[in-house]
């Protein structure tokens, strides 16, 4: 059975609730939480849930936090690999107002660490059928090899260029197959390979049209823009539909009762590549975003990053159609 393979980042995060997210020299009252966090560990997770045999690469630190991650790595089924090193293993600062809107810092750690050559290694059992996620939370050189190797060995090649002020190159998006970002990561990418300045806040009522020349000229494969309550923008390469029929389209968001947004870009990437590893990357691509859109959809309705991704039962049960 094709399995996904991501390479990520694991972090602990501290998590403050406040009525309004703070503004540059304020002090607000709020409620305080820590769990696991990072965008591979919660893309991790999502993916397991979402039903697919799930590697996680990632760097931890030989501390509690590192302990942490791998017992709850395999308690959700994950096959850990994990590069042990002796520096602590990251955290992020968290914080989300009423609206569930949220704001982030992030303290590299251990991630900073991850090696091109443990990376390598760890992927080397890839092969035709199988889907790599990468994000951008990671040292951009283990990234681009884990991509390289992947797709030297014919898996499906999936890059969340996330957060949106990481390094990207002209080598780094080549090796995606499909490219994952969020209406600000799109426009931090716009600006910085195409030229084009738009705010984030536009992306989402850019004419079709127009959106989908843009996703052109930034990339040769398939771009999914991830809009939060405007839904999702797919855009092909018109000799690679992936089964779509179509060159581009949107998918609208699903209704839920959202009360944290912390993840769901995360939820939303795991199922998307578990879908597609299901499928062994065939079938009717709109499906497998479909079911991406809701798995993140229902993951607003519980606080919490990685440890409120929700399974792939509950997802089929709340929108069977």
């Amino acid at each position: 059975m094709p399995n996904v393979t991501i390479v990520g980042s694991f972090n602990i995060d501290h998590v403050w609730r406040c009525e309004t997210l703070p503004a540059a020299g304020a002090t607000i009252a709020g409620q305080y939480a820590t769990g696991p966090g990072g965008k591979g560990f919660n893309q991790a997770i999502a993916a397991a849930r979402a039903g697919a045999a799930t590697r996680f690469v990632c760097a931890l630190g030989t501390d509690a936090g590192g302990a942490l991650a791998m017992s709850l790595g395999k308690a959700d089924g994950l096959d850990m690999r994990a590069q042990a090193t002796e520096v602590p293993t990251g955290t992020a600062g968290i914080y989300v107002d009423a609206r569930g809107r949220n704001s982030i810092v992030i303290g590299a750690g251990a991630n900073a660490q991850l090696s091109e050559a443990f990376v390598q290694a760890q992927c080397a059992e890839l092969g035709h059928g199988d889907v790599l996620l990468a994000q951008l939370e990671s040292p951009l050189e283990a990234v681009l090899a884990a991509l390289r190797r992947a797709r030297q060995q014919g898996a499906l090649t999936l890059l969340n260029t996330a957060p949106a002020n990481a390094p990207t190159s002209a080598e780094l998006l080549s090796l995606a197959d499909v490219l994952t970002p969020n209406e600000t990561e799109f426009a931090a990418l716009l600006a910085r390979h195409v030229g084009e300045r738009l705010q984030p806040e536009e992306i989402g009522e850019v004419d079709g049209n127009r959106l989908h020349h843009l996703c052109r000229e930034l990339h040769h494969g398939s771009v999914v823009v991830t809009l939060g309550s405007l839904g999702v923008f797919v855009s092909h390469a018109e000799d690679t539909l992936r089964g779509d029929g179509k060159s581009f389209y949107r998918l609208s968001a699903e209704a839920v009762e959202a009360i944290d947004s912390t993840g769901a870009g995360d939820a939303f990437n795991g199922a998307l590549a578990a879908s597609l590893a299901s499928a062994a990357g065939q079938g009717v691509f709109a499906d497998h975003v479909r079911f991406g859109n809701r798995f993140a959809a229902l993951s607003t309705e519980r606080e919490g990053a990685a440890l409120a991704m929700p399974t792939r039962e509950q997802v089929l049960a709340r929108f069977a159609d």
